[in-house]
């Protein structure tokens, strides 16, 4: 019987806000409506289709997207959906892998075949389109999954395959700016804090109002200067990753970048950016989004994450707890990453 095999027909009993529960099956925390409360349920042993692989999952980190799926801030494409994109899983032939975000692209289109399959008009995502990881077992395409070095524990792989790939991504785009902006300093900023660190540049991390202890936080990995956000930093920034999904930082950071520096938006969704005069863009000051992810970009930062090496910080909750790490998450309850154990 393979690994995966002790996991099927389970019976299993979790108690949630109070109230006992049976259920059989494969257990999962599911979104049934947007906008309330995930529900645990007992789902069917997930079926690979062709160039999938059939995952125990061992890991699956939240991230706010699953917030705004949760909310009803971002469409969901099917419900009852099971939400996670953040998944460690081991394979029924004992390979640990790590699936992202970005769960199949075509392979055909125009974006794909110029390098930009993040892009993909036809592209489906983990935990949105296809089940995803606050689940006991879940399928994933085998193209889209990554190798994880042998040197990260599962808790601390998990936050890597989405906060730390867009910010990986959001960083990019900032090309070799020294001085670097980080508005919201939640999972991907205290990942890629660390990152810029060790490329040698200069972090100036920005924070609600009166948070001091996330920006001790910020100071202890890496970054010289930390304030709130409403602040000027005591230099121009060459570059600023706005990380909250709040419109008014976009302007806000435009106020205090330099000549020719950029301002990268790195999250899905964003309040509206509020008007702002032209003369704050001008002198070849820009604004750039990011989308999505590419193999190419997984696979460079997993390879450099351990050389960094980036230190995760990680709250684990068991699977019945999804909702609670997901409130957490809202409310800003802990720093770093909340990573859900099946």
């Amino acid at each position: 019987m393979s690994t995966l095999g002790t996991f099927r027909g389970t019976i299993a009993s979790i108690t949630l806000r109070g109230t006992f529960v049976m259920i059989t099956g494969v257990r999962a925390i599911v979104l049934e409506r947007q906008g309330e409360p995930l529900a645990p349920a007992a789902l069917p042993d997930p079926v690979p289709g062709p160039g999938q692989l059939l995952l125990r999952v061992r890991a699956c980190a939240v991230c706010r997207t699953d917030l705004h799926l949760r909310d009803g801030e971002i469409a969901a494409t099917k419900l009852p959906v099971v939400l996670g994109h953040q998944i460690v899983g081991m394979t029924e032939d004992g390979r640990r892998v790590g699936v992202p975000w970005l769960g199949w692209t075509d392979g055909e289109c125009r974006y794909c075949r110029s390098g930009r399959e993040n892009l993909c008009e036809r592209a489906v995502f983990t935990g949105r389109d296809i089940d995803g990881g606050f689940a006991e077992l879940t399928v994933a395409h085998e193209r889209f999954c990554f190798a994880l070095p042998e040197g990260l524990s599962d808790e601390q792989a998990a936050p890597l395959l989405c906060g730390g790939l867009i910010g990986y991504r959001a960083l990019r785009m900032t090309g070799n700016g020294e001085r670097l902006g980080l508005y919201g300093f939640g999972s991907a900023a205290h990942m890629i804090c660390q990152v810029a660190a060790f490329e040698g540049r200069r972090v100036f991390a920005f924070t609600r109002a009166g948070d001091q202890r996330t920006q001790n936080f910020a100071r202890s990995l890496g970054a010289e200067w930390a304030g709130d956000s409403g602040t000027a930093p005591p230099e121009e920034l060459d570059a600023a990753i706005i990380f909250a999904p709040v419109g008014e930082l976009v302007p806000a950071a435009l106020k205090v970048l330099a000549r020719g520096g950029v301002v990268v938006c790195a999250g899905i969704h964003m309040s509206d950016i509020p008007s702002f005069p032209y003369a704050d863009l001008w002198l070849e000051r820009s604004i750039r989004s990011v989308a999505n992810l590419t193999r190419k970009d997984g696979e460079e930062l997993l390879a450099l994450a351990p050389r960094v090496p980036v230190r995760m910080s990680v709250t684990t909750y068991p699977l019945e707890r999804t909702e609670d790490a997901i409130a957490d998450l809202r409310a800003g309850r802990f720093e770093g990453t909340a990573v859900v154990i099946p």
